[in-house]
């Protein structure tokens, strides 16, 4: 059911867009140092950016909504997402009917202030698999045919039911994260059937909440939690390679996913201007291929995946 050519394949899309989900965390940002932070975004080539109205209960759209005021509406791309009902004050439910998806999006176009969105994954639907490709996808695929929304996707944390989506729902790309990363691989299938059916992939995550970012340190965080001990030890192993060949764990953890061909872009969340900068300059850090090769050896990328040139 899906386009062998994706909808989004003439899209301009950087390497690296802007993620809102960490403005959510108590204190992380204030809402006057969110303006500073889009308009660098927006100063660099293909803006992009992505939120949800569980991020901060809609808070993390408002804000992203005000910095957008009065840019020209195609100078960059928006992507949120529907599935959940939010109730400042209290826990989101999630509410995947049609009513629920219809009010989410409406929702997200006002908090934003803007007439479409460029694309609106549905969720994390975990346990939904039925309603989803009955009920969620169908009705942000009419959004899509009245312009509302201009592509169709999911953004989840696991990958198998992303196959299920690809397999029998219209839909145009992706968001995964933490599934396909330094640390972990074992998304290749998902990845493969999505170049095979031109289903773009954005990846989120890939810094597994932390740990790839900051390294083998006390505390250090995978997966929203402190990371196990066998984690820390991937980790250091990693560390250590890329410290003999003059390379910083960022730096690996972001170019290495963008190797293979399914995918396009990385959200990356930054609550400053200069976490954001410091991704892209990792993102173009030379790395010699000789960091690849002893990654291959030690056994601490799997074999199928590929790696930058």
């Amino acid at each position: 059911m899906t386009p062998t050519v994706s909808r989004l394949a003439n899209w301009p899309l950087p390497r690296i867009g802007l993620g809102t989900g960490a403005w959510q965390q108590p204190n992380a940002i204030q809402a006057s140092q969110v303006g500073g932070l889009v308009q660098w975004v927006l100063a660099q080539p293909q803006p992009f950016f992505d939120t949800a109205p569980l991020y901060g209960s809609g808070e993390s759209e408002t804000w992203l909504g005000a910095a957008l005021q009065g840019v020209d509406r195609h100078s960059y791309r928006v992507a949120s997402k529907a599935g959940w009902a939010i109730h400042p004050g209290s826990r989101a439910t999630a509410d995947i009917s049609r009513d629920g998806i219809l009010r989410s999006i409406e929702g997200s176009l006002r908090r934003l202030g803007l007439a479409y969105l460029d694309i609106a994954h549905l969720h994390d639907p975990d346990g939904n698999l039925k309603d989803a490709l009955d009920v969620a996808l169908p009705t942000l695929c009419e959004l899509r045919e009245q312009g509302v929304v201009r592509a169709v996707g999911a953004g989840m944390n696991q990958w198998p039911m992303l196959v299920e989506f690809a397999q029998h729902a219209d839909v145009d790309c992706f968001l995964l994260a933490g599934r396909y990363t330094l640390l972990e691989q074992t998304s290749l299938p998902l990845l493969a059937l999505c170049q095979s059916k031109g289903i773009t992939l954005f990846l989120g995550g890939v810094y597994n909440s932390g740990i790839l970012a900051t390294g083998a340190v006390p505390g250090a965080r995978y997966q929203y939690a402190v990371a196990p001990p066998e984690i820390m030890q991937k980790a250091s192993r990693l560390e250590a390679v890329c410290g003999r060949h003059g390379v910083s764990l960022q730096a690996a953890a972001v170019q290495f996913p963008l190797a293979h061909p399914a995918v396009r872009t990385l959200v990356i969340g930054a609550n400053s201007i200069s976490e954001f900068s410091g991704a892209l300059a990792a993102v173009n850090h030379p790395v010699p291929s000789g960091l690849w090769d002893e990654l291959r050896r030690e056994g601490l990328i799997e074999p199928g995946a590929p790696v930058p040139n």
